[in-house]
């Protein structure tokens, strides 16, 4: 996948590009071969893709003829995953439609728009010959494919890094500005090809000092969140399906804690826990694993018996692969779709309570303190409990109340500042004690697995001991430091 850094600006048909020469840091500006590019782009007969700043083209001309897939910018940068050029004109590649399977939804990918463009470019280079940057100086005709066929002619100007710093960006867009060329008025050239007709699926418009205002704003980053990880855990990207889960929760949690504010939000809360569970599987195997290999580093090589080694990597890894698996068959289902339908329609046109005129300084400031105290009831119903089994089982819910009050925190960080800051604080040192059991506890389980199945072939089992061993000792200094955390964050001590 490439990374795109790059700014766009718009200019009159008489632009005159400026002289780049002498730009800090560039030996010389050179001018390329003009092409001829066509892109032809396709999206849902509704402009699903469009509506998301999503674009999807086949390209022929130029250097980097083929198919592109361009995600919405974050950061500044926007990710780009190409093909090759196919036979097939009017069939997308699988592997790419695949990726937008979130936006489309199973609705067919047809050809919406044609873009002709005649391009000259002007390559900065430096003292050793380094491509720095590329300027794009583009004539464009675009035409509106279907039954409103329309006919568009513009010029615009595109500077994108190659192997420079964005302060050279930044000194060539300052140049442009002076010459006359303004920021683009749009992403891309299809997005002001298509215009109004793109539809617009804008959050619920609230009054960003009021309970309902910033808890619908929220709810729409995390939403936000969820979506823009779906193409990344498609594709298997590293952490992907952790920032894709954190995302779940943190929405599950919202719906739950402002209850009082957006309502009837059950049944999304259940989905949101499906999917999350189904994301779970793949990554506990995944931290699992490579807890299992540092254990193995640190382990001295002669207590290190048998495929150990084989049988908590490739074996893990394989049973990784197989969840995987079953995230995208899951994430390629109408139930995955139907939740997605409901998400959209939950930050449109939320179901608020009356409290969601109120200001949320008066009605959300309680509501960080309140799942603090939730976490309080869960340490003492816990601590009251005779049974060390059952009392474990009930200090996994104090942790899971523990991440409900941090994330409620976060939520409310534009709102209580540092107050929101120190609760999140002391909600995540009981979280990250307890979840340390959790995870001793979760290991020594898959340990056990994997050790019947050693035995069953005949194998020694030695070292799946000692890696019990040390999970065991880990879970239960965790669990012995737990009252010292919980006195310093309950101000006890």
């Amino acid at each position: 996948m490439a990374i795109e850094i790059e700014d766009k600006f718009d200019v009159p048909a008489d632009f005159a590009v400026p002289d780049f020469a002498g730009v800090p840091g560039c030996e010389e500006a050179v001018d390329l071969v003009s092409h001829r590019l066509v892109a032809v782009y396709f999206d849902t007969p509704d402009l699903r893709l469009a509506a998301h700043g999503i674009t999807l083209r086949r390209r022929r001309g130029g250097e980097d003829a083929g198919w592109h897939l361009k995600l919405p910018k974050a950061k500044g940068v926007r990710h780009e995953i190409t093909r090759p050029l196919t036979r097939s004109a009017k069939i997308v590649p699988p592997e790419l439609a695949e990726l937008v399977t979130a936006q489309t939804r199973g609705e067919k990918l047809v050809q919406v728009a044609e873009l002709e463009t005649l391009r000259k470019v002007t390559s900065l280079r430096g003292p050793d010959g380094t491509r720095l940057l590329e300027i794009a100086d583009d004539h464009v005709k675009g035409t509106v494919l279907g039954e409103d066929r329309h006919v568009e002619r513009w010029r615009e100007v595109e500077a994108e890094l190659i192997d420079g710093d964005e302060g050279v960006l930044k000194k060539v867009g300052k140049r442009l500005r002076k010459a006359g060329a303004t920021p683009a008025g749009t992403e891309s050239k299809l997005a002001r090809l298509l215009g109004d007709r793109v539809p617009v699926q804008a959050p619920a418009a609230l009054d960003p000092d009021s309970a309902g205002g910033v808890v619908v704003a929220y709810v729409a980053s995390q939403v936000a969140a969820l979506t823009a990880q779906d193409p990344q855990v498609r594709r298997s990207e590293e952490d992907a399906v952790h920032q894709m889960r954190v995302a779940g929760r943190r929405l599950r949690s919202a719906l739950k804690s402002f209850s009082d504010v957006i309502t009837e939000t059950t049944g999304i809360q259940d989905e949101l826990r499906w999917i999350s569970n189904v994301l779970g599987e793949v990554r506990d195997l995944e931290v699992i694993r490579e807890r299992f290999a540092a254990h193995l580093d640190e382990l001295e090589p002669e207590v290190v018996f048998g495929p150990v080694r084989t049988r908590l990597g490739d074996d893990l890894a394989e049973r990784e692969r197989e969840a995987m698996g079953r995230v995208n068959e899951a994430m390629s289902g109408e139930r995955y779709f139907a939740l997605l339908d409901r998400l959209d329609a939950l930050v449109v046109n939320p179901p608020l309570t009356p409290l969601a005129v109120k200001k949320a300084d008066v009605t959300l400031a309680k509501v960080a303190d309140k799942s603090w105290k939730r976490v309080v009831r869960r340490y003492e119903t816990a601590q009251a409990i005779e049974d060390a089994e059952q009392r474990e089982i009930a200090m996994h819910d104090v942790r899971k109340a523990a991440k409900r009050a941090r994330y409620t925190a976060e939520a409310l960080r534009p709102l209580l500042g540092d107050e929101a800051d120190e609760l999140a604080k002391r909600a995540k040192s009981v979280q990250t004690v307890l979840g340390l059991h959790q995870d001793g506890v979760v290991a020594q389980k898959i340990l056990l697995e994997e050790a019947e199945r050693a035995r069953q072939a005949g194998e020694d089992t030695f070292t799946y001991g000692l890696l019990a061993g040390v999970e065991r000792a880990t879970a239960q200094r965790s669990y012995e430091e737990f009252p010292s955390v919980w006195a310093e964050v309950t101000g006890t001590s």
